[in-house]
């Protein structure tokens, strides 16, 4: 197999995606065995799945590893690999969607039990806990912001001037995202990545899901551009300090 970037990318978010979906759908759909195990399981194995995620896109050649668009746009206003951006979302999406497709299959007897559609759209992409799109869209501009320009402290000269021990730097992002989602996840569901919303999204639109309602298009710009917004503007902050 050829390994390369983009495939890395791919193949990363459909792990992130798996594991993260995963969870999700284990916590609200009927008759699992983690039903109602609630928001510290979620939050905690979307940790562990951002870990997963990177580990699988470096195996397959993606020494990068973002598997989000937010990263990938921060990268390109640091160094300005621009030529990057595009493929790299395109990959992202696209494993964003494959996961979510193999979480529907893993999952396929307790869709048509479960009666809630909202449960059922909550599996794949975020919403938020009081609409308010102009709230909603700060929340992710922030989380996002917090995250990238904490990863990029941990990935700086600046902080760690050997770099970190071989291993360490997927560990600590992972840490950080669980950190993320228990302090910032609340209001909107913490999306703080365009593909793992945007794909899986795509994905509960075109799927055959038992009893399955809206894909709630009308706030899908939120986890898209939010993330994207806040990207950037930690980019920004990191190309200004040397980081």
């Amino acid at each position: 197999m050829a390994r390369g970037p983009l495939l890395g990318e791919f193949m990363g978010t459909f792990v992130l995606m798996v594991l993260g979906n995963g969870v999700v759908a284990g916590v609200l759909l009927k008759k699992s065995k983690a039903e109602n195990a609630g928001w510290i399981v979620i939050t905690t194995a979307w940790g562990f799945a951002v870990l997963s995620g990177i580990f699988v896109a470096q195996l397959f050649g993606s020494p990068d590893a973002h598997l989000n668009p937010a990263f990938t746009l921060a990268a390109a206003i640091k160094t300005h690999a621009w030529h990057t951006v595009l493929p790299y979302m395109a990959a992202q999406v696209g494993g964003g969607f494959l996961g979510a497709v193999a979480t529907w299959l893993f999952f396929y007897p307790h869709w048509a039990i479960t009666d809630d559609p909202a449960a059922k759209l909550g599996v794949f992409a975020t919403g938020p806990a009081i609409r308010n799109y102009a709230s909603n869209f700060f929340c992710e501009v922030l989380a996002t912001f917090v995250l990238v320009l904490v990863a990029g402290g941990m990935s700086s000269k600046l902080v760690l001037t050997t770099g970190a021990a071989a291993g360490l730097s997927p560990l600590l992002v992972g840490c950080l995202v669980w950190g993320v989602g228990l302090s910032l996840g609340a209001t909107t569901g913490y999306a703080i990545n365009p593909a793992r919303d945007l794909g899986p999204r795509l994905a509960h639109q075109l799927l055959p899901i038992a009893g399955k309602g809206t894909s709630d298009w009308a706030y899908a710009w939120v986890p898209v551009l939010g993330p994207l917004v806040g990207g950037a503007i930690a980019g920004y902050v990191l190309l200004q300090v040397g980081a």
